[in-house]
């Protein structure tokens, strides 16, 4: 017995690095991001999966998150690609990290560390195409890359942008897209070893002008959809499952109310059955009395407000259903399914909130496991 796990299926996984690629011109390659500790799947075994099935790189946002993979044994060093404390890059370059790069002072910055380590550094340039959130400006980027080639321990070794509208407005993505296409034509140019990458999973599935040389998956590698849609049309798996099970049955009589607040009430005799997760564990409180579980292949209607320790759903006088019966939040039981993208609709968020908030109180359990997962194989 659990009281709640999230089961994570590493051969779905797999084969999502496999359908990415297959969209991918055959000198494009796909970078996994397994940032937010896989968006909630364990960025460790997500990521052996993804190198396994042919990844050539993976992304995080922190130092930390880099210095994790590492110490679990994955030799290829990832692409940091948020803002880096000063403290923090003598253990990143470590473990054989590249960052990204949108200032001078971060070019002085990994400067002086690569020369006092003297050790040789990757830098991605990020270039604000329209986002406005982190990169340089256009006009900005010759002047790093020339203090970044100046330097004898540093390297360019990418160009990239990130796209603010991929998944929603197509006129936008290729606005961004153009800018990104003038800004690095003088690059290409003078440094004809630098790749360039600007997908996202949206972009990725949905914008094939974007590939460039890499592309950077992140929801996609986990089977959901950016798009909010059924991930089946992209030709996606979700990888990720989270059950629960019945912990008592009760009945009620017209009128009486369950949980917090009262806010649902019974209009008839009925039975409703407690279900031992909630908002402590990552699953929101907003889904109080909105959406389903799935127990015995059939959809029972949550009600009452979810707490931080469980939530109710009503089964009705003559439903089979029992102590111990398990219950499906996220994914299939019978010929029945619960998507992420149901639960986000229902919550007013997005996928990769749903499983990026699930919590450490969430058993995690791994299946879809090759026998040979001590020798990753390493495609670059």
């Amino acid at each position: 017995m659990y009281r709640a796990r999230a089961t994570v299926d590493l051969a779905a996984v797999r084969r999502n690095i496999a359908a990415i690629r297959g969209r991918l011109s055959p000198h494009a390659a796909c970078i996994a991001v397994v940032k937010a500790d896989g968006y909630g799947h364990g960025a460790v075994p997500v990521a052996q999966a993804a190198l396994q099935a042919g990844a050539m790189g993976l992304a995080v946002t922190t130092c930390e998150e880099a210095c994790s993979l590492h110490d679990a044994g994955l030799a290829r060093g990832a692409l940091v690609m948020g803002p880096v404390l000063d403290e923090q890059v003598e253990e990143a370059v470590k473990t054989g990290a590249a960052f990204a790069l949108w200032s001078p002072e971060f070019v002085r910055s990994v400067g002086r560390v690569a020369a006092r380590m003297q050790t040789r550094v990757g830098l991605h340039l990020k270039v604000d195409t329209g986002m406005h959130r982190l990169g340089a400006a256009p006009a900005e980027v010759p002047a790093l890359v020339e203090a970044v080639a100046a330097h004898p321990w540093l390297e360019l070794t990418a160009v990239m942008t990130h796209l603010a509208c991929a998944d929603v407005d197509p006129e936008f993505t290729r606005s961004q897209l153009g800018v990104f296409r003038r800004t690095i034509e003088p690059v290409r140019r003078a440094w004809p070893q630098v790749r360039y990458h600007a997908a996202n999973s949206a972009a990725t599935l949905g914008h094939p002008s974007s590939h460039f040389d890499l592309v950077r998956c992140g929801i996609a590698v986990y089977g959901l959809s950016p798009f909010q849609h059924d991930p089946a049309g992209d030709g996606l798996s979700p990888a990720l499952s989270l059950s629960s099970f019945v912990a008592t049955v009760r009945d009620l009589e017209p009128g009486d109310g369950v949980s917090y607040s009262l806010t649902w009430k019974a209009a008839r005799r009925t039975r409703v059955a407690l279900v031992p997760i909630g908002y402590g564990d990552g699953f929101f409180r907003a889904l109080s009395n909105k959406g389903d579980v799935l127990i015995g292949g059939k959809r029972y209607a949550r009600v009452g407000t979810v707490c931080m320790d469980q939530f109710l759903v009503e089964v009705g006088r003559d439903a089979p259903v029992r102590f111990g019966d398990p219950v499906v939040l996220i994914g299939e039981q019978g010929s029945e399914r619960i998507t992420a993208e149901e639960l986000a609709a229902h919550a007013g968020t997005i996928n990769y909130e749903i499983t990026c908030s699930l919590t450490a109180r969430v058993q995690r359990e791994y299946v879809g496991v090759p026998s040979h997962t001590d020798e990753l194989e390493d495609h670059g």
